[in-house]
């Protein structure tokens, strides 16, 4: 059964200005992040913008991936929804595709228990034939208990958890719990400012928005710390962090959308317009945006000499 390891990149959406997907430049964006070696890419996503997507546009987007990474890395698509049906019509679709797994988050904006959430998880993992990775997002939806994680990994499809939470104390505790369960499930953490720490804790990579951006720091940190390199893996962790935070310091996602272009890529609009007042902050943020990744490439260049 698959399991998710390494550098995973949760992709950004570009759309044209008509709101539409622009497919020639995902397809630039899969090429780009194949070549700097990523072991997998997770279209459909957060801070791709999937709950502004019609149901047609996310099994666009999904072929358009699985079509351009042809085999060079992991697919996993997130299957995310309110509505379980679409989920599993989404899932279904990768399976057919090939792709090797599944994200998925819990049901957003109707509050639900751990009870009603395990419900969900459980119908969609016995509905399906591919592997899926649980996506705990507290940002955005319910958080997943741990009791939950434990119970659902158990379940010899579920084969891995993404972890947004960014708290170190929730991703150990995930960690302790699935490990007495018996369970070999993968973690990966969702927050880049935290991947060395995970990886120093037995987490098994990262799932996140940089490492589509900067794939050559998140790389070179998962590197570093195979490599034993421990002072190289700190050093690179601590560099990402101001660009981390001037990418949040605007309405997600924009920010990342911003950082995203830096690297050549034309984003298009937002799904969620700004208003004026955070348009005019995000254009000011973008030249600082622009600044950090240049001098984060610099610093990987340094440091791979």
């Amino acid at each position: 059964m698959f399991q998710p390891q390494g550098i995973y990149a949760a992709m950004l959406t570009p759309f044209t200005n008509e709101g539409n997907i622009n497919g020639r430049v995902v397809r630039q964006m899969v090429d780009f992040m194949a070549d700097k070696g990523l072991q997998g890419v997770f279209p459909v996503s957060s801070v791709g913008e999937f709950v502004h997507l019609s149901l047609v546009q996310s099994l666009e987007l999904m072929e358009i991936v699985v079509q351009q990474a042809a085999g060079r890395m992991a697919v996993t698509p997130g299957v995310s929804s309110t509505c379980i049906k679409n989920s599993l019509i989404l899932a279904r679709r990768a399976k057919e595709l090939g792709c090797e797994a599944v994200v998925v988050c819990p049901p957003y904006y109707y509050p639900l228990n751990q009870d009603t959430m395990l419900k969900h998880f459980e119908t969609i993992a016995d509905s399906v034939d591919i592997p899926v990775i649980l996506y705990n997002i507290p940002l955005f939806t319910t958080p997943i208990s741990g009791d939950i994680v434990a119970l659902l990994s158990t379940k010899p499809n579920v084969v891995g958890f993404k972890d947004s939470s960014g708290s170190m104390v929730e991703l150990l505790h995930h960690m302790n719990r699935v490990k007495q369960s018996g369970s070999d499930m993968s973690f990966l953490t969702g927050r880049e400012d935290m991947l060395a720490p995970a990886l120093f804790m037995g987490a098994q990579g990262c799932m996140t928005a940089c490492a589509g951006i900067v794939p050559e720091v998140l790389l070179g940190i998962w590197k570093a710390f195979h490599a034993g390199e421990w002072e190289k893996a700190k050093r690179l962790q601590f560099a990402l962090l101001p660009a981390v935070r001037a990418m949040f310091s605007v309405p997600f996602p924009a920010g990342f959308k911003a950082a995203m272009a830096c690297r050549g890529f034309s984003m298009g609009p937002l799904m969620q317009p700004l208003q004026t007042a955070e348009q005019k902050r995000l254009e000011a943020v973008k030249g600082h945006i622009r600044i950090l990744i240049d001098e984060l490439l610099q610093i990987v260049e340094r440091e791979e000499q």
